[in-house]
């Protein structure tokens, strides 16, 4: 599988994603850290030269520029990979509601009026006793249960047991 992945990637994903792990290093600190100080080092050498202040700041200047995009790049995959495992949650859980799914992709007015509803369902939840009486292990428990039973009558999870059952 893991094979199988490699193989896809393009070159310029292979390099991103092994540039976003050496960078994020100690050892690319290291290296980052010992440049300024050899660089500082150098100073009265140079005499502190326009030419030796211009070294440092054209590179890290390059390198910043590069980094945004490289960064940049590694959230996005990030973000997307996070909005796909929540919108696997929501559509697998029953009480949740599906139009909830790539809700990333609504307006700001949206998602401000969501949050009013958001927020003014906490307040609901705040004048509550007893916190433990919606979120008990008993009501997860009632709840694991009842999404089993209601699974196993469908016919995904009717086939699925079939072919495991052939297979043995």
């Amino acid at each position: 599988m893991t094979e199988i992945r490699k193989k896809k990637k393009n070159l310029f994903e292979r390099f991103a994603n092994w540039a976003t792990v050496a960078t994020g290093s100690s050892g690319a600190f290291i290296i980052a850290f010992t440049i300024i100080i050899i660089w500082g080092v150098t100073g009265p050498l140079f005499h502190y030269s326009d030419t030796w202040q211009l070294v440092i700041n054209t590179g890290t200047t390059i390198v910043t520029f590069l980094m945004v995009f490289l960064i940049q790049k590694s959230q996005n995959k990030d973000s997307k990979a996070i909005h796909l495992k929540l919108n696997e949650l929501l559509a697998s859980h029953q009480g949740a509601s599906n139009r909830m799914v790539d809700i990333e992709d609504i307006t700001e007015k949206e998602l401000d009026q969501l949050h009013k509803f958001y927020v003014e369902l906490s307040e609901l939840a705040e004048e509550e006793d007893d916190i433990t009486c919606t979120h008990s292990i008993d009501a997860a428990k009632e709840n694991h249960t009842s999404k089993l039973n209601s699974y196993k009558t469908k016919p995904h999870y009717i086939n699925a047991r079939n072919q495991g059952k052939k297979s043995n």
